[in-house]
């Protein structure tokens, strides 16, 4: 039975030690355990039987009532969210769903009409700052407890809140314009008896029938019914989903795609079974059922389009299944969250110090003057009176503060398109310690570039790839004048070949040995296409092969037969069993194509078996990964060494090889085959048996050097964050090898780095061995799969986090949109340190979302993760402009601003407490109505805001040097040292500032006022130049301005004697006053430049006075 300190927990109720016991069912399911090991044993009879107490009685009381409301409040919050049990669901075709299920709306807003007021009030006063200036502010309502006039209090509050809520409000419409963008988007749907009507995304429901066009989005998750493309079958581009470029296949189911017409879709008594709205994106399970026949297909995710994905080719339509909230766009993604800035947490730390202050000095002051009388009023007039130690007005400051930065950063030219769109968070750019972003879209351009081809004895590159179009010339040049077609066999594969023969092998195999499809952008159907072809055949010199557009499954494979193209073997059609290639010179070159085993991250290898129609040669073609294809090829001397060479280089590397097959082996093969795919168990196991008995003693025909284009400067860009002390992390949906190579040539993985691969982990015996393995190596960075992942956090979280921080950069690949989110939350629990995350595409929104800063990249993939960013930008290096000069700036100037104006209450409250300890602890203000709002407003508020001005180093030195960036994450501009630094001053100052005028003035308690309020202004305005380390034209504006204010007011005012201001008395007292509060300072303020100067001013100096060969850096 669980334990308690002191008293029994009687009946699950919660005993008075706080702690709760519960009786509950026994550990790892044993259900039928003896009751008896969760009730008291015979031995604590007396304890059941003993009385009692009063505390006790009322503890369960409370507890009882506490129970009770919470219930209450969870049942009625269920009721009014009517939370939706996620279930299947059957959806009959023509019919809508009779169910409700959620509406197909996208909202990223974080209020609606009816919660913005309380949640941003709720917001506001979570912070500590604004809730005890609420609770003093509703004082000043009790006559007894009145200490000035309610606008001294009110107004300041008020005005807080109200920037706020405007604020927030602006930045809620706009996050509604653009979701309506989405949501009234037009699409087209079918409707009985032949009709169609126009519909928007937000009124699609389950069970519509709904047509989408090429290069659109598709609005809800829905089941492929039919196409235009004869073949059956249309591509989608799925970047926006996973993150991934390459386009993907998706098939019709055959039942429907056969119908004659769409009409035909109301008159077949068909079902589509749905399982439970799921968050895997790569996985489904479904069943199309024909109720007349009762015949049953089986629907997976090549049957479905999910929400999000734009249909690449052909016009497509499907029956919606799910919905809105349901889909798997929408599932994946956090909902947004209000961000509260790690400044602003210091600085709410720092007014609950600022709170005990008040409460010692109250307390301290309530104690010398006694407890007689009503001393409760004095207390808290005592509080009141104090109570501007704890500033109202930082949070304004800080508030306009933030909008001046984000202002200023959309106004830097240096980055053309940076848009803030949350101005609450600027200070935390120059927080930040750990980076994680997306790689498609974000680091790169998406654009493969064919680079290298390699035969062994001979390479062509960029600058050589012309003479492989002169030998593809030479060699179907010499096989036209020879009368044939091909010369596919006119060399013996085991025989010695002419160069010009082994590159005509090579660029056919690239030619053949892949999923591309060539489609005109004028008829995007295949309908006609080989007439269109044959066309394209007779006028080739008129370069109508430019119109094709290439559409696969992997960018990879397009760049390679746009290469083939290039040097003159072009791919000119293609259906499920046919290929045509178009060579240099004579006819076009047909194929059947026999098999074709697809890529997969198990096999890392794809293959095609075709069959030449004018010689009948039989060819099986296969090109992967050089891990895989090395023990497949004839030995050889030169692959590894070379594959190593092109990795270094940051290309990706494919092995193509071939086998020649007879009629009878492969007729062969084609019974096994086909035999092993008709097996109903290990039919899997059975099928890659059969293929790997073909893939043996290959002949080795090239090696490939394909090039993902990175982003500009995204190799100087890392470089320099490294350099700021940053951890950059990748986050991708990609595959491992593609992880892999793009962390090389981005130099995220220094080139003589060892790197960890952490594959397929399943079990916890793998994870454990893993998680030693890496353990054992050091200054590694670390590649791991997201289903390890997965693993790995399920059994050693902190163990895997512990190792994974340690390491000098991290790659997680095959991530899912929301492992993206909780790796960042992870980092964020374990580390306690900020993270920065930036992405592209639509699955980077629930990443964007939930780092404390958040960038979204304009480019090919959209602008969801721009729309969903806290800050958006064009280029991945000007992430670099944003840390080290905005953020730095951002931070300082707060840091400044915040402790110059805490200094500011604290001087004064300093001054109130030595006036009342004078005159017999007596609990009245010595600075009165408007000096009060004046001194904190139009007095010396200008001044102390141009501190927004400042600047501690130039751009030019902080993007030269960014080890500068490290003093900032460390936090020293604002932290406990630095404000009990300024609480020092503060107290010397008062101090003097108080016993000064008291020792100085002669007859009127007035000339105190006079004197030491008119010494308190002109210190505070000297402070601003002892805190300022670049001076701003406006800043001397300001100062003199509030100076000038200050002398006009004070002929307005009744609190000062005209004929003591005008005095010699008057100005020698004031400035003897305020040469000993400030001198002292400055002469500290010199001496420590001089003799312990900061890093940043030693730069300045070597940028000033250095050299003439000096040379800035460039990032």
């Amino acid at each position: 039975m669980p334990q308690t300190h002191t008293t029994r927990s009687y009946g699950g109720i919660q005993d008075c030690t706080g702690e709760s016991v519960r009786m509950h069912a026994a550990v790892d399911g044993d259900f039928e355990a003896d009751e008896s090991q969760y009730l008291l044993s015979d031995t604590d009879t007396e304890t059941r039987t003993v009385k009692m107490t009063g505390s006790q009685k009322l503890c369960c009381l409370s507890y009882c009532i506490r129970n009770c409301c919470s219930r209450l409040w969870d049942g009625l919050v269920s009721c009014v969210m009517r939370r939706r049990q996620l279930t299947a669901r059957s959806v009959h075709i023509g019919e809508q769903a009779k169910e409700k299920f959620p509406p197909n709306v996208i909202c990223n807003q974080k209020f609606n009409i009816i919660t913005f007021i309380p949640r941003v009030l709720f917001e506001q006063f979570r912070m500590f700052l604004n809730l005890f200036f609420l609770i003093m502010a509703i004082s000043q309502f009790i006559p007894e407890l009145r200490i000035g006039y309610l606008y001294t209090y009110w107004t300041p509050l008020s005005v807080v809140v109200a920037v706020t809520m405007i604020r927030e409000a602006w930045d809620d419409i706009r996050r509604r314009q653009r979701d309506n963008e989405v949501n009234q988007q037009r699409y087209t749907k079918i409707t009985k008896h032949g009709g169609q009507v126009s519909i928007t995304s937000s009124n699609i429901k389950v069970g519509d029938l709904i047509f989408v066009e090429k290069d659109q989005r598709v609005p809800a998750d829905m089941v492929f019914l039919r196409t235009t493309e004869t073949t059956g079958t249309c591509f989608v581009r799925t970047d926006q989903l996973d993150g991934e470029t390459d386009w993907k296949l998706r098939l019709t189911i055959p039942t429907t795609q056969k119908l004659e017409t769409n009409e035909e879709l109301f008159n077949i008594d068909a079902t589509v079974y749905a399982e439970k709205p799921q968050k895997d994106i790569h996985n489904f399970i479904g069943t199309f059922t024909k109720d007349d026949t009762n015949t049953e297909e089986s629907l997976g995710v090549e049957n479905t389009v999910w929400a999000g994905t734009v249909v690449a080719s052909g016009r497509l339509l499907g029956v919606v299944v799910y919905t809105g909230a349901e889909t798997r766009a929408v599932m994946n993604n956090s909902s947004p969250r209000s961000k509260i800035g790690l400044l602003d947490i210091e600085v709410n730390n720092l007014t609950k110090l600022l709170f005990v202050a008040v409460a010692v000095m109250t307390t301290v002051m309530m104690c010398l003057k006694g407890f007689g009388g009503p001393w409760y009023r004095y207390f808290f007039r005592f509080l009141l009176l104090f109570s501007y130690i704890i500033p109202i007005s930082l949070r304004v400051n800080l508030d306009v503060g933030k909008a001046f930065y984000s202002w200023v950063m959309q106004r830097d030219k240096e980055v053309p398109g940076l848009m803030v769109r949350s101005t609450t968070i600027p200070e935390e750019l120059g927080r930040i310690t750990y980076l994680l972003s997306d790689k498609t879209g974000t680091l790169t351009q998406n654009e493969m570039v064919f680079k290298v081809l390699h035969l062994g004895t001979v390479a062509y590159g960029m600058d050589t790839f012309d003479e492989v179009a002169t030998h593809l010339h030479t060699f179907y040049n010499k096989e036209s004048s020879s009368g044939s077609s091909s010369g596919a066999q006119a060399t013996p594969t085991r025989m010695r070949r002419t160069v010009v023969t082994r590159v005509n092998e090579a660029v056919k195999a690239l030619a053949l040995c892949h999923n591309v499809t060539p489609v005109t952008e004028d008829n995007p159907s295949q309908e006609g296409v080989q007439e269109e072809d044959n066309a394209a055949i007779d006028n080739t010199s008129e370069g109508n092969v430019n119109s094709v557009v290439y559409q696969a499954s992997s960018p990879d494979e397009v760049a390679l037969v746009r290469w083939t193209e290039s040097v003159g073997l072009s791919l000119i059609h293609r259906n499920l069993t046919t290929l045509t290639l178009r060579p240099p010179t004579g006819g076009p070159l047909t194929y059947t194509v026999l098999q074709i085993f697809p890529f997969t991250s198990e096999t890392k290898r794809m293959g095609i078996i075709v069959k030449e129609a004018h010689t009948g040669e039989i060819v099986l073609y296969m090109k992967g990964a050089d891990t895989v294809m090395a023990g497949m090829v004839e030995y050889n001397d030169w692959l590894q060494e070379e594959c190593t060479n092109l990795a270094q280089k940051g290309l990706r590397t494919l092995v193509v090889a071939r086998k020649v097959l007879t009629q009878e082996q492969y007729t062969h093969f084609e019974q096994r085959y086909n035999a092993a795919k008709m097996s109903v168990t290990e039919r899997g196991s059975r099928v890659a048996a059969v293929v790997e008995s073909l893939e043996c003693d290959l002949e080795l025909l090239c090696l490939t050097g394909v090039e993902d284009k990175l982003q500009t400067n995204v190799k100087q860009t890392l470089e320099l964050l490294r350099n700021a002390g940053m951890k950059i992390w990748m986050l991708t949906g990609d595959k491992l090898e593609t992880a892999t190579c793009i962390a090389k040539s981005s130099r995220l993985v220094s080139p003589n780095q060892s790197i960890h691969i952490m594959g397929d982990v399943s079990t916890r015996r793998e994870a454990h061995l893993e998680l030693n393995a890496l353990r054992r190596k050091s200054d590694t960075a670390l590649i791991i799969k997201g289903d390890a992942l997965e693993t790995c956090l399920q059994y050693y979280e902190h163990e895997l986090m512990d190792l994974a921080v340690q390491c000098p950069s991290v790659v997680v690949c095959r991530c899912s949109p929301t492992q993206k989110a909780v790796v960042v939350r992870l980092i964020q629990h374990h580390t306690r340190k900020r993270t920065a995350a930036v992405g592209d595409g639509g699955n980077d929104v629930s990443m964007i979302q939930a780092a404390d800063a958040g960038i979204g990249i304009v480019g090919k993939e959209g602008k969801q993760a721009s729309l969903a960013a806290d800050f958006s930008i064009d280029q991945f290096q000007h992430i670099l402009r944003l840390f080290l000069v905005h953020g730095r700036n951002s931070y300082k100037r707060s840091a400044a601003l915040s402790q110059f104006v805490i200094h500011r209450g604290l001087i004064l409250s300093t001054i109130q407490a030595i006036f009342s300890s004078i005159f017999y602890f007596s609990s009245v203000a010595l600075y009165q109505g408007f000096l009060l709002v004046g001194y904190a407003t139009i007095y010396t508020n200008m001044s102390v805001f141009s501190l927004v001005l400042d600047l501690d180093v130039s751009p030019a030195i902080a993007l030269s040097y960014p080890e500068l960036y490290k003093d900032l994450v460390k936090g020293r501009s604002l932290s406990y040292k630095t404000f009990f630094i300024w609480v020092l001053i503060s107290i010397y100052q008062g101090g003097v500032l108080m016993y000064g005028a008291m020792l100085l003035f002669e007859d009127e308690l007035i000339h105190v006022v006079s004197i030491s309020f008119t010494s308190l202004i002109l210190t505070e305005l000297l402070m601003i130049g002892l805190t300022v380390r670049t001076w701003h034209i406006l800043m001397v504006v300001a100062l003199f301005l509030s100076l000038a204010m200050y002398v006009i007011s004070i002929a307005f005012m009744h609190y000062f004697d005209m004929d003591f201001i005008l005095s010699k008395d008057f100005f020698w007292k004031v400035v003897v006053i305020t040469l000993v509060s400030c001198l002292p300072l400055y002469i500290l303020k010199f001496l420590q430049r001089k003799f312990t100067p900061p890093t940043y001013s030693k730069l300045e100096e070597l940028n000033t006075f250095g050299s003439t060969g000096f040379t800035q850096r460039q990032p």
